[in-house]
């Protein structure tokens, strides 16, 4: 059964239903139990696919919808379903097409739902280091608005990624950071370990939405910390494990605007 986190304030939006999805709920085996949507991890693909499916499902939609995601800023429009063998490069989604799940894979960066209710428009974003430092939240609202959205009326949710305390960083990851906008050393504090850095990338990501000039909140869950619940890169890599499963984060119009979300 799939159980996926909600924040209150999408969930109370008609006409939308979303899920920040766990670990908890597929078929899949191993390292990837068991709801592992990554066509990308070295997982069985049977199951990896039925995974997907029985998210689609859950929300009732008619298509699945992720991309190639490359750490990147660049936005898709999605204004019909593709195969996932044929996903678009990119890592943010947008639509206003009722039926179509769209969905953000992450397993440590940042999943960023985002909804206009008014406007019926959707969005979601992977948002690792990368991705928010060179722009893929504010293309997703850009993407948004090209839709028809209005800025103001937009919402953001961050859903469950790595926290400040379990992100260390080196001494050169917070110069690419402070270089660019000094600001930024606001988010890094040392760590035990000499010259290195702690990186909220949560409160850097909630930061640069604000700037952006929508409502944003985080669901403040650490994937790093919470194993039974979710997939984390930086916890399989100092485990020593070969592969790491992904998380879905996805967001979806009903076909009636008077339907009730979940």
């Amino acid at each position: 059964m799939l159980t996926p986190l909600l924040d209150p304030g999408i969930a109370a939006l008609e006409g939308i239903r979303h899920g920040f999805f766990t670990r908890q709920g597929g078929v899949s085996q191993g390292l990837y139990a068991s709801l592992n949507t990554g066509l990308g991890s070295a997982d069985d693909k049977a199951n990896v696919l039925e995974n997907r499916k029985r998210i689609a499902d859950h929300l009732g939609a008619d298509a699945f919808l992720t991309v190639y995601q490359l750490h990147s800023a660049h936005c898709i429009q999605a204004d019909r379903a593709w195969e996932p063998d044929e996903a678009p490069r990119g890592d943010a989604i947008v639509t206003r097409m009722p039926g179509l799940a769209i969905c953000a894979q992450a397993a440590d960066c940042g999943p960023v739902l985002f909804a206009d209710p008014l406007a019926r428009v959707i969005g979601a974003a992977h948002a690792g280091w990368k991705g928010a430092f060179t722009g893929i939240l504010e293309a997703a609202i850009e993407g948004m608005e090209a839709l028809g959205a209005r800025r103001a009326n937009i919402i953001a949710v961050l859903g469950p990624s790595i926290s400040g305390t379990a992100y260390e960083v080196g001494p050169e990851f917070r110069a690419r950071f402070v270089d660019t906008e000094k600001e930024s050393g606001a988010f890094f504090v040392p760590s035990l370990k000499e010259r290195h850095f702690m990186f909220d990338l949560p409160a850097y990501t909630l930061a640069r939405l604000g700037r952006a000039g929508v409502a944003a909140s985080a669901l403040h869950r650490c994937t790093y910390r919470e194993p039974d619940l979710f997939f984390s890169y930086r916890r399989a890599t100092h485990a020593g494990q070969a592969d790491y499963g992904r998380l879905a984060s996805a967001i979806m119009l009903t076909h009636r605007s008077t339907t009730g979300s979940h």
